[in-house]
């Protein structure tokens, strides 16, 4: 019989996750997707309406109801149907949260069936089962409060015809022709609930794989978010984070933690005289170097301009000494003349270990200091505080 069943249950389910998962504020082609959905959810019903009235028709032919009624059925259903198609296709849902208009979708639906319900109680029942489906469908959509709503107009509905009527409400089976459609009306029922539940099934598939795509995607915006743009160390916020966690994993655990503060030096002359895309690649060169020879335990972030900063924990003075000379000697040994002839690269830093009292901003402090000796030792050297 007629109900708001949709069509095309995967695809309809992939564009309803999309909306789901939309801003609030619908853009044009999230606006086109939601009327392209509407037409194919019309296109459903005008189907479900046509199936209902031939079953109808059934009856006729065997003389339990009148020839009209299919016809009556069919045109009531196009009615509804063709209503709501010219207010989707108006754009007048959009404004509304529920583009769907549901609660007034299943209030007229349901008023049809109510309707053929009294004026042809002889084959009732399948008119009442028929709102089981209309019901299935507004499930899909409805919020709490809409199913309460609906709930109770359908209540008053079927209050009216059971309790404020005499009417003879049946399901005719006297005859082979009328077994075939009573039987009939319950397969097309059973049919496009079947069919709303691989709609549902198909819509929580999708947004289960959607959900995860945006758990990936957030991860990979948190790594982001934590990552020098140019370096791909890094960020000053992060690694300035990760010291405070290294130095309370050092005091829980009483395990010697050291720092390197890096510097390159005369950075801004190769700036200017090579150009900043130059420098960008030396930056690039130099922190992709300097991760293919520290440990996984250690941790590297741009802490401003050409200044790096590197966690070493569980490392001695002496042990991040000797790891950040051998560091140096990497760097000044790179073929620099491939970005330039004749560029030369190198790096000063201060090396400074944890001590009982120290803060983040003291630890840090101390390493600028001893950067500052090795600046003024002639650079490319290692200085230790």
């Amino acid at each position: 019989m007629g109900t708001a069943a949709t069509s095309f249950p995967e695809r309809n389910a992939a564009e309803v996750a999309d909306i789901v998962l939309a801003p609030e504020a619908a853009a044009p082609e999230v606006r086109a997707r939601r009327a392209r959905q509407r037409r194919q959810m019309y296109i459903g019903q005008v189907a479900s309406y046509s199936l209902g009235a031939s079953v109808l028709l059934l009856y006729a032919y065997g003389g339990t109801v009148d020839m009209a009624v299919p016809s009556l059925f069919w045109l009531g259903g196009l009615l509804i149907i063709g209503t709501f198609t010219v207010l989707s296709e108006a754009g007048f849902g959009d404004r509304f949260e529920d583009h769907y208009l549901t609660v007034f979708q299943i209030s007229a639906h349901m008023a049809l069936q109510l309707l053929f319900l009294l004026a042809v109680p002889t084959i009732g029942v399948a008119f009442v089962a028929v709102l089981f489906l209309i019901f299935a469908f507004g499930t899909l959509r409805m919020t709490s409060r809409q199913a309460m709503v609906t709930w109770g107009l359908s209540t008053c509905g079927l209050g009216f015809v059971f309790l404020g009527t005499d009417l003879p409400i049946g399901m005719p089976v006297a005859t082979r022709l009328e077994r075939t459609a009573s039987m009939l009306c319950f397969v097309l029922v059973i049919g496009q609930c079947a069919f709303l539940g691989l709609f549902g099934a198909t819509l929580r598939k999708i947004l289960y794989r959607r959900s995860i795509e945006l758990k990936a995607a957030y991860r990979r915006i948190e790594e982001l978010a934590e990552l020098d743009e140019l370096t791909g160390s890094y960020n000053r916020r992060c690694i300035m984070r990760l010291l405070d966690v290294e130095i309370e994993k050092s005091r829980q655990t009483s395990a010697p933690c050291a720092i390197a503060l890096i510097d390159l030096d005369w950075f801004k002359r190769i700036n200017d005289a090579h150009g900043h895309p130059v420098g960008d690649e030396v930056l690039r060169t130099f922190a992709i170097t300097i991760f293919a020879n520290i440990r996984p335990s250690d941790s590297f972030g741009r802490y401003g301009g050409e200044e790096f900063l590197l966690l070493l924990p569980d490392t001695s003075g002496d042990a991040a000494q000797r790891m950040l000379d051998r560091l140096r000697s990497i760097v000044a040994d790179l073929d620099w003349h491939a970005f330039s002839p004749g560029m030369r690269v190198t790096l000063s830093a201060g090396v400074v270990t944890l001590r009982d009292l120290d803060t983040a901003d003291t630890f840090l402090a101390r390493a600028d200091r001893a950067l500052y000796s090795a600046k003024a030792q002639g650079r490319n050297c290692i200085a230790i505080s």
